[in-house]
């Protein structure tokens, strides 16, 4: 039979998505080994709690400060290399921070500060790369592509911390952030394999403030749309709590090491996959202010079993 354009093998058919993909898929596992090496190194090298919390604020803030202006650069710059600069510019700092790591001479401030760095080269490079899917793969393959790319992040998500937490257990942080800087080369490769696709704009170029200012005004007229970003932004700030506070769970409540706290961040993703897999069965039965209303319920619930719990498996059991 032939294969079907809309089903996930069409995207995958396209040399230059697939290598995309694959880079991503690479890129996102480092990412999450490096999570879990900064967190669990802060939790070891840091004298107060606040400090461990610290490191999810440093990889957030920027996806915060920065992700409007970056949504602008990716509608008015090659996206392709856009890319490269965020790529080589997480690389660099992944790779500075692994030889800190080597030389003993990493202290809290200064491992908050290359984290805020690598949250920064994230902040330009996820637009930028949700943007492109267009200019890879034809318009009727894009749904697949976006599955694709989330099935990817969700993979990443269940199996990245539990890889991370065995390697911090086993070789210390440094080789968690030296494995990162390796994870970014697979991506780089593919973008530099892949040809310029954004056509030419036939209008000047955007002032970047200008464009800033006006996707702003657009969500200010936009009264639905700003409810659904308050509650993004609730939900968001409820989950990250959870993340933040994950490493002293590990530690002072379950009495466990860096392996425990990457099965615990690893239940986080595989929670993910669970809720995509039931998202149809559930919009199918439900409306979706039931199941928003649900889900945060449900969030409430976790948190505070996981607050009481000192058992590794409940806790575990409770973040999915």
């Amino acid at each position: 039979l032939p294969m079907s354009k809309s089903s996930l093998s069409g995207p995958l058919s396209s040399p230059a998505f697939r290598l995309l993909w694959l880079g991503g898929v690479i890129s996102n596992l480092g990412t999450m080994v490096q999570t879990v090496g900064a967190g669990w190194l802060m939790a070891t090298i840091a004298t107060s709690n606040d400090m461990v919390a610290f490191v999810q604020a440093a990889t957030t803030l920027p996806i915060m400060l920065f992700s409007i202006p970056s949504g602008a650069i990716a509608d008015s710059y090659e996206r392709r290399r856009v890319l490269l600069v965020a790529q080589v510019f997480m690389m660099a700092v992944a790779i500075g921070l692994a030889a800190v790591a080597v030389a003993g001479q990493v202290t809290p401030w200064l491992l908050l500060a290359l984290t805020f760095l690598l949250g920064c080269g994230t902040a330009l490079h996820t637009p930028s790369w949700q943007a492109s899917v267009g200019d890879i793969v034809p318009r009727d393959q894009i749904a697949g592509a976006v599955t694709l790319n989330s099935m990817g992040l969700n993979m990443t998500r269940s199996v990245g911390p539990a890889l991370g937490g065995f390697i911090v257990a086993s070789a210390g942080a440094a080789a968690a952030f030296a494995f990162n800087a390796l994870s970014f080369v697979p991506m780089v490769s593919a973008l530099l394999k892949m040809p310029a696709a954004q056509p030419k704009a036939l209008l000047p170029r955007e002032n970047l403030s200008r464009a800033v200012w006006a996707g702003l005004r657009y969500v200010s007229m936009s009264p639905n749309l700003m409810i659904v970003i308050l509650r993004g932004f609730a939900f968001g700030a409820s989950a990250t709590a959870i993340l933040a506070l994950l490493p002293l769970v590990a530690r002072d409540t379950l009495q466990g090491g860096a392996l425990v706290y990457g099965v615990l961040l690893g239940a986080f993703g595989i929670g993910a996959i669970l809720g995509g897999l039931a998202n149809a069965g559930l919009r199918a039965r439900f409306g979706s202010e039931a199941i928003v209303a649900g889900s945060f319920l449900g969030m409430a619930a976790s948190a505070a079993l996981i607050a009481s719990s000192n058992s590794i498996w409940l806790t575990t059991l409770f973040l999915l």
